[in-house]
């Protein structure tokens, strides 16, 4: 038989055992076809034309290793700041490393239009970079607010 003084102990073990166990989910699983995604985000918040880069050349763009991803899907646009990126990154793959990356391309971006094309640069001030589960995005884009929108129907 438990003895009165210690109930309360053992609940408040009990408690904790159960609050340690509600913050172990951090991580988000979500499934996303990168070539879905990149495809609504060019259509929907992007005013130029972009064309679509291959994945082998956005990747080189980004200074990201080609074997920390299993998928690209990308596009750019020609004499414009927009760039859309959708990329599945490989299971070994560090997300913050992508992040960081895909961050520095954005900042060189930036430093190269605040040169020449001051509305350009402010797109690139705005850049959305978010990663859930997998994956992680990229959009420099005309409307950042419709973006967010998309990307969080999309589990970002």
């Amino acid at each position: 038989m438990i003895k009165f003084k210690k109930t309360p102990v053992i609940c408040a073990a009990l408690l904790s055992c159960l609050l340690l166990t509600a913050c172990g989910g951090s991580k988000k699983e979500i499934t996303v076809d990168p070539v879905e995604l990149a495809g609504k985000l060019q259509e929907t918040v992007t005013s130029g034309t972009l064309s679509e880069t291959p994945s082998d050349i956005a990747l080189s763009t980004f200074y990201i290793d080609a074997a920390d991803v299993e998928s690209c899907t990308a596009y750019a646009g020609s004499g414009i700041a927009s760039e859309i990126a959708v990329i599945k990154r490989a299971e070994k793959a560090d997300e913050k490393t992508v992040t960081e990356k895909l961050q520095k391309h954005v900042d060189n971006q930036e430093e190269l239009y605040a040169s020449y094309n001051e509305a350009e640069a402010a797109k690139l001030k705005e850049a959305i970079i978010k990663s859930a589960g997998a994956y992680t995005v990229l959009c420099v884009c005309d409307d950042t607010e419709q973006a967010s929108k998309i990307l969080k129907d999309y589990g970002f």
